[in-house]
């Protein structure tokens, strides 16, 4: 009560790394014991499906998702921000134009 400053204790008190190995030991150790909890196929699908419908109830999440993966995407492909390199359109398109700049 009388203190002006709380300090960390337990695992607030302790990096990243000391809480991985402590909770790995304690999950190995769960299944040595055989208490450790399994999730069934069944249990995984409706975790999964519970998770999808949360998430996607917020289309602005979504739709941040979507950009970031068309992002993603069109910067793997050149690595300009444009997904293709070139004019776009069809070869027929290019061949035809190709004709009519040749001509006029």
């Amino acid at each position: 009560m009388g203190q002006t400053s709380e300090s960390k204790r337990g695992f607030a008190a302790m990096n990243a790394e000391q809480q991985r190995q402590i909770a790995s030991q304690g999950g190995k150790a769960a299944h040595e014991k055989g208490t450790a909890h399994e999730f069934t196929s069944e249990e995984a699908r409706a975790a999964g499906r519970k998770g999808g419908e949360a998430v996607s109830q917020n289309r602005e999440h979504m739709a941040e998702i979507g950009r970031k993966g068309a992002e993603a995407r069109s910067l793997a492909t050149n690595g300009e921000g444009r997904s293709r390199k070139g004019r776009g359109g069809s070869h027929e398109q290019h061949v035809k134009a190709d004709e009519h700049t040749q001509q006029g």
